[in-house]
């Protein structure tokens, strides 16, 4: 016969043992969602061509959902991407501004982490939250192939956004972000000097001492004032159709 307490000892361990898997199933997870997003960490300069051949720098810094982004045809400020937030702030520390960031750069779509295999989904909820995709269709990809750029592996992809534009874009799986966009007209934006690594968090935060701007409030206040003229009442308006 077996004793009771060794009876109570085996059925201990028995319904410990699952538990420790799971522990140690979590702690798995865990450890590779802390390294996916380490990855996922990293500076870069923002260089941009356009269709005459002139070039402009900016810089971008991204760690996992959170983007900073200096463009290179924007020097007065600099823009905030939070996927975790579902925002986009436009930041003007000159002004002492910050404002919502509404179809403003599609850099702000583009510009941010992807799955490498299926891309189209984080763009698509990425111009929603930016409101580009009111009115028009979805982003839609079309993978390419596989190709190098500056000695890393990427994904080429054919893109085309809400608004109709097309664009060419190589995907580097190991950052899980675009690294060069080529639109139709010959124009590109790429990343150069990739340096993974830690970013500050201060990078992705509004800076103390800035206050939000609303242009809505601005157009509420000029109707009414003597400088608002009703478009409805506007001799000068088109007929609404």
């Amino acid at each position: 016969m077996v004793p009771t307490s060794f009876r109570n000892t085996r059925d201990r361990m028995s319904k410990a043992v699952p538990t420790a898997r799971l522990a140690i199933a979590a702690l798995a997870a865990l450890l590779a969602t802390s390294a996916a997003a380490s990855a996922q960490q990293f500076s870069a300069e923002l260089s941009r061509r356009d269709k005459d051949g002139q070039i402009s720098m900016g810089r971008l810094a991204a760690a996992g959902d959170k983007v900073r982004i200096e463009a290179p045809d924007l020097p007065s400020g600099f823009f905030i991407v939070r996927g975790d937030a579902k925002a986009v702030y436009f930041v003007q520390p000159d002004r002492r501004v910050f404002m919502d960031a509404r179809q403003s750069s599609v850099l702000t779509e583009i510009m941010v982490p992807v799955d490498p295999e299926a891309p189209c989904p984080k763009w698509q909820a990425m111009a929603e939250i930016s409101r580009s995709a009111e009115g028009g269709a979805a982003w839609r990809c079309e993978r390419i192939g596989e190709d190098t750029r500056d000695g890393r592996a990427t994904i080429r992809y054919g893109m085309t956004s809400p608004r109709g534009r097309h664009y060419s874009g190589w995907i580097d799986p190991r950052l899980k972000f675009v690294v060069r966009i080529e639109a139709d007209d010959g124009a590109t934006t790429e990343l150069a000097d990739v340096r993974e690594g830690p970013q500050p968090d201060s990078a992705f935060e509004i800076p103390a001492g800035l206050h939000k701007f609303d242009p809505q409030q601005l157009i509420e206040l000029m109707k009414h004032s003597d400088v608002w003229v009703d478009p409805a009442k506007d001799s000068r308006a088109e007929p609404l159709k």
